[in-house]
């Protein structure tokens, strides 16, 4: 489903009234204000709407969330370790503009104007982010940090990288 975004997972329960723990990727505190609902993968590829009570910010990348239903510690833990995604259009509203995640879509581009493709996923890993792209047919990795980002243009959403030497004829 290219409407849904992964956004984190149910890391565990939280107290005794059925909360849960959301951790998420959206680069800011939040609280899921305004947002009606988010989709938890019970099965693999079937996203299940779970309606939001309340919640509350934890951290930079951890939610409290009361859901519509889950009323004790047993069912929350039910929940535990399913992958939560949400609608893109929610998923723009919340993510922070400088969260990794926010450049989902955005187009590659080479600092030879090439056009790789558009970012499929972020990987987000401690020293560097990958980013996902299809090229050719072929599922390719490319690191950005530092030395290889040169800019991002939100308001086009492209992401301007200098590449390594070689690094693309590995997925050509």
């Amino acid at each position: 489903m290219n409407d849904y975004i992964h956004i984190g997972k149910i890391v565990a329960s939280f107290g005794l009234k059925g909360e849960v723990i959301l951790k998420h990727a959206l680069g800011k505190k939040t609280t899921f204000a305004g947002l009606e609902a988010i989709f938890v993968e019970e099965v693999k590829g079937a996203y299940l709407p779970y309606f939001i009570e309340s919640s509350k910010a934890k951290d930079h990348s951890e939610t409290y969330i009361k859901l519509e239903g889950v009323h004790t510690k047993e069912a929350a833990n039910r929940l535990a370790t399913r992958n939560v995604w949400l609608p893109e259009a929610d998923f723009r509203k919340l993510a922070g503009k400088s969260a990794p995640i926010s450049l989902l879509g955005f187009e590659l581009i080479t600092d030879e104007a090439e056009h790789l493709g558009p970012i499929e996923e972020v990987i987000e890993q401690p020293h560097q982010v990958l980013l996902r792209i299809n090229l050719n047919g072929n599922e390719a990795l490319i690191p950005l940090h530092a030395e290889t980002l040169n800019s991002i243009d939100h308001a086009r959403k492209e992401v301007h990288v200098t590449l390594p030497d070689g690094l693309l004829d590995i997925y050509r």
